[in-house]
């Protein structure tokens, strides 16, 4: 048996080329997810030089006072239950809603503060929240 053997210092000259795709496939693979970003368009609404600024309208608040024997004080003039759903229903009306802010007493029934939540909520108005407790 004969084997040929290649004896030649002449070193090879040719390239490998799997590193070479795997760097192109890559590549690729980074153009396509990053060329929908960059081609991608937001609408921006931007002031014109020369216009006008209002500044924003700043909703009023409503104190709505509950003591424990049901009584009700709106902005501290007192108020019975139709007194009440009339004004939440003009203030639920106003260009500007106001901020209804709801300070129960200690010992005031759970079902007399739900009814004035849901009287507010019926009659629309969104701001609704209650103060801290001392």
């Amino acid at each position: 048996m004969a084997f040929s053997a290649r004896v030649s210092h002449a070193p090879l000259a040719q390239i490998n080329i799997t590193p070479l795709v795997d760097v192109l496939l890559v590549l690729l693979v980074i153009t396509m997810i990053t060329s929908p970003v960059l081609t991608h368009k937001l609408k921006l609404d931007l002031p014109q030089p020369g216009a006008t600024f209002d500044p924003p309208i700043e909703p009023s608040m409503v104190q709505l006072s509950i003591h424990a024997d049901g009584s009700m004080y709106w902005n501290d003039a007192p108020i019975d239950a139709a007194m009440l759903s009339s004004q939440l229903a003009i203030a639920s009306h106003l260009p500007v809603q106001p901020h209804l802010v709801i300070d129960p007493a200690d010992g005031v029934s759970y079902q007399t503060v739900a009814s004035v939540i849901s009287d507010a909520k019926r009659q629309g108005l969104q701001k609704i929240d209650f103060t801290d407790p001392r």
